[in-house]
């Protein structure tokens, strides 16, 4: 049986710790490759000013526009509201809740990085949300 919130849908939550890359690109394949089936946040432990450019040019690259997201101090309620949670070398900042469904995806950080070695960083986040849009929603 998957997660469902009140609405019907499974919820994730991405954390990374500037919620400018790595998190921001997954909530993007995410929100994308569901169809709006599962609710998406993203957050970050220090969020930084903005998406990291290279990380918006390898998405685009894609057809998914993040330009429009800004990065989001994590809070306990996007946690709370959360089914799964999947933190991204945020290490200990992320309260953990009985009942949740908790994930560490170990990921190379895109900041400071140009947009050839975002897209190999982009490309392993979009198959680990392919897998996990199988596990959340099995019947499509």
């Amino acid at each position: 049986m998957s997660p469902e919130t009140l609405e019907g849908r499974p919820s994730v939550l991405f954390v990374c710790v500037h919620n400018a890359g790595r998190s921001q690109m997954a909530a993007g394949y995410l929100a994308h490759l569901s169809g709006g089936r599962i609710e998406v946040r993203s957050a970050g432990s220090e969020p930084a000013e903005r998406v990291n450019p290279a990380a918006v040019q390898a998405m685009l690259e894609e057809g998914i526009d993040i330009r429009s997201e800004t990065p989001k101090i994590l809070t306990i309620q996007a946690v709370k509201e959360s089914d799964v949670v999947i933190t991204m070398g945020c290490g200990d900042t992320c309260p953990i809740f009985p009942g949740k469904r908790y994930e560490d995806w170990e990921l190379e950080d895109p900041a400071g990085k140009g947009v050839d070695a975002v897209r190999p960083i982009r490309d392993e986040i979009r198959g680990r949300i392919e897998n996990l849009i199988a596990e959340l929603l099995p019947q499509s």
